[in-house]
């Protein structure tokens, strides 16, 4: 979600929150399918993957291990909503003995007190065995979440990399400070680990999150507690075992797969938890940051949702733009929080955006996400599948004009068809909402 800024820095030449590009329908839901080719083939047998899924249970002071309850939920397959695997259900107990595994690692173990260079070797290896096991990390991705595999294998796995790389290289690095002082007088500062950070990661790039958010709470010096999305727990799972493979100090790092009023709200409220970190959907930050203030007062980071523009003056390479607009919204199936999804157009390029962006729409690739040259896979689960849909309507209903697409693709699984609006004003909710799917919303201004 809003982490998915720094995605779109890497990824698309250099997109901020607000971009700007210059040189110095009719029908509904339904009667757009046969515009869409790639109909048939979403009906064929999904491709299996070529990985066995090992870890499920919750990795807790070193080893993996059941929810003390017993309980599992199911994961499953966007591509046909089948269930990939059974996976251990956190609950606030085990919440309690992954924070309890965290202090005792950082009050009593070695991480903290290991020197800064001997961290970063460590966090060099995991580095280097991520590498190793791209291929898998990023099968276990795409099943899980439904991006595109070449996505996965060839620019997020590999960001996964250089980001822990990165990290690495800022363990050593971290200096305090000489402050000038009245009199005859030494002052300096310090920085020193915060002790147990507890982190909450979404599911629209679960591997990505990971690292932005244990890559520099252990390049400091701090133990974890990570809860991974119910959407999409298993690329953590396997990640994580990695560290634990480099010598990462049993305890440091822990993973409790669950729900958010459970597992997510136990964290948060926890009095032994130092730091919280969130990304995720605004509602859900706001429930995270009361949480936190009525335990202990832990300081909270969060990364929410938005509602981006992308702005297209009159000047302008319409071609390029149509091009640069069209990745900024339907990148990773649209499930992105810095999607430029409000797409403004200079009234004297207007029609010829229109038309030129709801024919790069025609053209998107939607298939299984393991097929090569696929640009869009499915929507994660049934909920954003069903939510984008009623958008897609609202749309249609106050006014705006549905140029291509408007429906799901398929008879299975969360497919749905690229989606062009025209005709939109500030006042839909088209135009206020974050849709998080593949619907593009063109306003025009003068």
């Amino acid at each position: 979600m809003a982490s998915s800024l720094r995605i779109s820095r890497l990824i698309s030449r250099s997109f901020s929150s607000t971009s700007f590009f210059s040189r110095g329908g009719n029908g509904f839901l339904g009667s757009r399918q046969s515009k869409f080719s790639t109909s048939a083939a979403i009906e064929e047998e999904p491709i299996k993957p070529s990985i066995q899924v090992e870890h499920t249970q919750l990795l807790i002071d070193g080893k993996f291990v059941d929810a003390a309850s017993g309980k599992t939920f199911p994961t499953l397959d966007p591509r046909t909503g089948e269930v990939i695997a059974h996976v251990a259900e956190g609950h606030s107990e085990d919440v309690d003995r992954a924070v309890s595994a965290a202090r005792k690692a950082f009050d009593h173990g070695p991480w903290p007190k290991m020197t800064a260079y001997e961290r970063q070797r460590i966090l060099l290896r995991v580095a280097d065995l991520i590498e190793k096991h791209n291929d898998e990390l990023a099968a276990l991705e795409t099943w899980d979440n439904g991006k595109p595999y070449e996505q996965a294998a060839k620019i997020e796995v590999p960001m996964l990399v250089r980001l822990i790389r990165y990290y690495a290289g800022w363990a050593d690095k971290i200096h305090g400070l000489t402050v000038p002082a009245d009199g005859p007088y030494h002052v300096q500062t310090l920085h020193e680990p915060i002790g147990v950070a507890g982190q909450i990661i979404p599911w629209n790039f679960p591997l990505l999150m990971f690292a932005w958010k244990v890559g520099p709470a252990l390049a400091c010096g701090n133990t974890i507690v990570l809860k991974t999305a119910e959407q999409t727990p298993l690329s953590a799972l396997y990640a994580a075992k990695l560290f634990h493979e480099a010598g990462l100090p049993a305890g440091v790092l822990n993973v409790v797969s669950g729900f958010g009023p459970t597992a997510g709200a136990a964290l948060a409220s926890h009095m032994e938890v130092d730091k919280l970190a969130f990304t995720g959907s605004t509602d859900t930050g706001k429930v995270v940051l009361e949480l936190a203030a009525k335990s202990n007062l832990k300081p909270v980071t969060l990364e929410l949702g938005g509602k981006s523009p992308f702005i297209v003056c009159e000047d302008a390479d319409v071609d390029q733009a149509v091009e640069l607009a069209h990745f900024a919204l339907f990148f990773n199936q649209g499930q992105c929080c810095c999607a430029g999804s409000r797409t403004f157009v200079h009234e004297n390029v207007y029609e010829e955006f229109v038309q030129k962006a709801k024919a790069r729409a025609l053209r998107r690739v939607v298939g299984d996400p393991f097929k090569g040259g696929i640009e869009q896979g499915p929507q994660i689960d049934s909920d954003q599948f069903e939510k984008i849909l009623r958008y897609i309507r609202s749309g249609v209903e106050s006014g705006a004009t549905l140029e291509t697409g408007g429906d799901k693709l398929g008879n299975k699984g969360f497919y749905i068809q690229p989606t062009v609006f025209s005709n939109v004003k500030d006042g839909m909710l088209i135009a206020k909402d974050e849709i998080f799917g593949p619907v593009q919303s063109i306003l025009k201004f003068k």
